[in-house]
Formats: structure tokens, C-alpha cells, sequence
């Protein structure tokens, strides 16, 4: 029986052992997550191994209520150390779970602890984690690490004020301006605002817009990115748009998606005019648990996946983009993996457009080497951009080395089949580990 958690975990080859050992040290580009930008300007640091690890972790609060644990204990007001006890006591049954691996991992990487995590190991833990933590900071995290570069995730409104350069990390904003596409009132009304533009009319949107992504670009912003339980339907034009918005406070659920299709258009070319990088994250299926919706809010463990997503939509808004020449480079994220073939093919038809990393639920064991596999079969393996956090948590870049070793272990069982160069997979991880997302951001 091998090690628990020794430093071949993930790694079933020599070749995946010898790849993993060339890429692990590499720097970190993490191109989307949700890092508050505040906390690494403020150099935060953490009073509990239970503060780290379950202040705003859905992942961890939606195990924990499958297991039963009363939600006094999750987003209730119970201590950090209580709750950090009822995840212990649950931890053991989470076999396969990517929280186990991402958990060890960190416990491994971060502490120095590679003792399973459980009711009898809970306490000795957390006292050897807590004794280190009082030591940690938010930017000794970002060294050991070697995060290079940080795109947090940002309104429209933000003031971009905690942005900058941190040691050897650079942390820039990504424009994400879902509530204003949505045709949120309280949202135009604070784009207003902070941008000086009215927002009664469509050119007035569209001005405020266009107004605060100079902002962001001024500010370092090189990615945008938007969060979709929709994709969008064909411009409908200026004229018809103008139309709608002007009555959108009483428009039908199919007016609105018309619009805010529409609106989707011309954000995209904005980006194109100004060589970003377009993100569409979709598929997801937002609180269906209405009652706890009401009770505890968004993100909060309580979205699903489509189990339909008409993926033929974004061959129309591509080509639409694609023939006057405002197709961003764009990256796409599908929370139901059967969209995965799909996309991929339709990477190939636009040569600036990539698949994303595993997202979400997918960001698991095998849905990460059914990623990788599919990249393999229907794209370029070899131009993919990697891995990143989508993380509220500091402690999330141990899934950096979570993905690295199995992308090593893929690329490895080709290599010792006599299928694959062990020159061509040396470079390919490096590429896709490090080289390829720091090309396609321009960093």
C-alpha cells in the first residue's frame, strides 16, 4: 500500500513522476478567481485553520449538508472552531470528492501535515495548523506559491483602488458586467453614477459601459468575464434594442434575453477594439433551493448544472462577431460537461477561441482527465491555458498542483505506451502549465 498523500500521489508512472518534477516549481497565473483584492493589499492573515478553510467556501458548506450537518455549522453563526470540527467529522466520507484531495493537499503543502483528516485527528491538526497559520499571511501564501499574476473578479463600479503589485504578484481587475447586462435597475443606476453617464437610454448604457471598461483597461485589465444561466440569442439591432430597453421594466423573459443578447454584442466588440480576453462561464442553473436562497443568499452552495445547453447559440454569436472582425479572443467554460465535445470543435472553426479549464463540478479527478482528454482528441492539447483557482480561498492554489499532477499523469501513460515523445510532453507541460496562458494574456 503506497503512502497517504506521499509525494507521488496522482502520479502512477515514472514518466508522470519525471513530467510532474519538471512542472511543479513553475510560477502561477491565475487568470479567474474571486480573491478579494483587499485582503492581499492588507497582507490579511488567519486566526483558525477553520477561518481559512470555511469562511466562504460553497464547495465545503455543500458537502457538509449532504452529510447532514445543521446549517448553524455552515453559514450559521457557530465558531470557526465548531465548524471546522463538524468538516473533520464529516471529511472521512468524501471519498473521490475533490474536496478530499484539495483538503489533503493543502494540509500537505501549506503545513507540512500529512495526516488524514477526521473526528480523532481533528484537534492535533488544527493546533499544529493554527501554530503555523499564526505565522502566515496572505503574501507568504502568494510566495510559496509563486503566484505571479491574479485576475480577481470585479463590477463595473468597482474602484479599483486595492489593484496593483504585491512582491512578485501582480493583481489586475476583470470586468464583469453581468448585473448591468441583466438589466439590474439598482445596478445601472450605480454605473451612473461612478461613471458620470446617464443610463436612462441605450446610448447612455452603452456610453457608462464603455466609459468604466476604459476605466478598468487604464487599470491593467486585460480579461473580461460573464456569468450565464443563458446564451445568447442573434442581435436583434440597435433599433429594436433601444425599443426594449426603453421599457424594460416591463419587459417578458424572452424581450429581456433579446436584450440582454444584444448587449452581450457590443461588449464583445468593445473587448475586441481593445485586444481582450473574453470569458463565458454558462450552463448553470442559480439557487434552485429557494427557501435557503431566501435564508442565506447567493453562492452559497445552492446552484446546479444545466441538463440542457443549446450550445449551437454561440456558432451564431461567434460568427456574427467573427465575420465583421470583433471576435475577441475567448475562452469558454460549460458547467455540464456533455458540452465539452461540442466546444471543442467549435475551437477549431475559431482559432482564437479555447476551452476553459474543468470547471466547478467538474473540477474533479476524472472530469479534469476527461477535459484533458477531449482537449486531446478534438483540439490542440498542446494550446491549452491550464488551471486556475475560480476560488474565494488563498489556500486554493494547492489545486494548481492538483491539476499538474494529473496532467503529468495523463501525458505520462502515453508516454511509457510508446504513444507519445518524452521531448513533446516535456514541452507540452510546460506550455500548458505556465507558457501558453501567459502568451494568450500578453503578459
Amino acid at each position: 500500500m503506497k503512502e497517504f498523500f506521499g509525494s507521488d500521489v496522482l502520479l502512477r508512472s515514472e514518466a508522470a513522476k519525471t513530467l510532474y518534477a519538471e512542472v511543479k516549481d513553475l510560477p502561477i497565473i491565475d487568470y479567474h478567481c474571486h480573491l478579494n483584492e483587499k485582503e492581499i493589499r492588507a497582507d490579511r492573515g488567519f486566526a483558525d485553520l477553520g477561518e481559512l478553510w470555511l469562511g466562504g467556501d460553497h464547495y465545503k458548506w455543500r458537502a457538509m449538508r449532504m452529510c447532514g450537518v445543521d446549517e448553524e455549522y455552515v453559514t450559521g453563526q457557530a465558531s470557526f472552531a465548531d465548524k471546522y470540527a463538524k468538516y473533520a467529522e464529516i471529511f472521512p466520507r468524501l471519498a473521490g470528492n475533490p474536496l478530499y484531495y484539495w483538503t489533503q493537499l493543502e494540509l500537505a503543502l501549506i503545513f507540512g501535515i500529512r495526516s488524514p483528516l477526521g473526528p480523532d485527528t481533528a484537534e492535533d491538526i488544527r493546533a499544529a495548523a493554527n501554530e503555523r497559520l499564526a505565522t502566515i499571511k496572505v503574501s507568504d501564501l502568494l510566495k510559496q506559491f509563486k503566484v505571479e499574476y491574479v485576475a480577481t473578479t470585479d463590477d463595473p463600479v468597482s474602484p479599483l483602488a486595492d489593484h496593483g503589485r504585491y512582491g512578485d504578484t501582480r493583481v489586475s481587475p476583470t470586468f464583469r458586467p453581468d448585473r448591468m447586462i441583466g438589466l439590474d435597475e439598482g445596478a445601472l443606476s450605480e454605473l451612473a453614477d461612478v461613471s458620470g453617464i446617464g443610463t436612462d437610454t441605450l446610448a447612455g448604457l452603452k456610453a457608462a459601459l464603455t466609459n468604466r471598461l476604459d476605466y478598468f483597461v487604464a487599470h491593467g485589465c486585460r480579461i473580461s468575464d460573464h456569468g450565464m444561466d443563458w446564451l445568447p440569442v442573434e442581435d436583434c439591432g440597435e433599433e429594436i434594442a433601444a425599443g426594449l430597453y426603453a421599457r424594460r421594466g416591463e419587459l417578458t423573459a424572452e424581450e429581456k434575453w433579446i436584450l440582454s443578447s444584444h448587449l452581450l454584442y457590443f461588449v464583445a466588440t468593445l473587448y475586441a477594439e481593445r485586444g481582450m480576453v473574453m470569458q463565458l462561464h454558462f450552463a448553470t442553473y442559480r439557487n434552485v433551493n429557494t427557501a435557503m436562497f431566501g435564508r442565506v443568499g447567493r453562492d452559497a452552495g445552492f446552484d446546479i448544472m444545466r441538463g440542457e445547453v443549446d450550445t449551437d447559440r454561440l456558432v451564431v454569436f461567434l460568427d456574427t462577431l467573427n465575420k465583421d472582425g470583433k471576435l475577441p479572443k475567448t475562452v469558454l467554460y460549460t458547467l455540464n460537461p456533455a458540452c465539452v465535445p461540442a466546444l471543442c470543435t467549435l475551437s477549431g472553426a475559431f482559432p482564437n477561441v479555447r476551452i476553459g479549464a474543468a470547471w466547478w463540478f467538474n473540477d474533479t479527478v476524472e472530469g479534469i482527465r476527461r477535459q484533458i482528454k477531449y482537449a486531446a482528441e478534438y483540439t490542440a492539447l498542446g494550446t491549452s491555458l491550464g488551471m486556475l483557482t475560480d476560488s474565494r480561498s488563498f489556500a486554493s492554489y494547492a489545486r494548481f498542483d492538483f491539476f499538474r499532477r494529473i496532467l503529468a499523469d495523463v501525458i505520462g501513460e502515453w508516454v511509457d505506451a510508446g504513444e507519445y515523445a518524452m521531448d513533446h510532453a516535456r514541452k507540452l507541460m510546460y506550455d500548458v502549465c505556465y507558457g501558453n496562458v501567459k502568451e494568450f494574456l500578453g503578459l
